[in-house]
């Protein structure tokens, strides 16, 4: 079967680490992305998607298929891509599955509502860390080894 890595690449900060590993085994990487944003690569395809809210994630769930690697943020967007049989993996590492979706889910929208409700702004994501790329890269290595590639 063959296997593509999708990648939700608006600011995603782990797009290096997926194409090295995703090369070392010879699998092949499409980057999303939308009007707002330039990418390049020298192993990738870049997909350059129109503007819109979701115009992305909507791409991406039309392009992958059962079997992919999508790596995401977007809870929703992993949600999708597990119900078409894809793995799906957060930046951070978390390896998103059916049993730990709908937790996800619900908590996004609780935190959205607390939100709304709330005059006070939250920050925003603390900087990220040379632990949070070995973290991703460890989790990301476990899943392709876990699929059999």
């Amino acid at each position: 079967m063959a296997v593509t890595v999708f990648v939700d690449a608006d600011a995603c900060p782990v797009t290096r680490i997926v194409e090295r590993v995703a090369k070392e085994h010879g699998i092949p990487v499409v980057l999303l992305c939308d009007t707002n944003h330039v990418l390049s690569s020298d192993y990738s395809t870049v997909r350059t998607i129109g503007a819109g809210a979701d115009a992305v994630d909507i791409a991406l769930i039309n392009l992958c298929n059962k079997g992919d690697i999508v790596v995401t943020q977007d809870y929703g967007v992993a949600a999708m891509a597990l119900g078409k049989g894809a793995a799906a993996i957060h930046q951070s590492g978390k390896i998103f599955t059916d049993d730990n979706i709908d937790g996800l889910l619900m908590e996004r929208h609780i935190a959205k509502v607390a939100r709304r409700k709330s005059k006070n702004h939250l920050k925003g994501p603390r900087k990220r860390t040379d632990e949070d790329d070995r973290r991703f890269e460890e989790s990301f290595r476990r899943l392709i080894c876990g699929m059999g590639l």
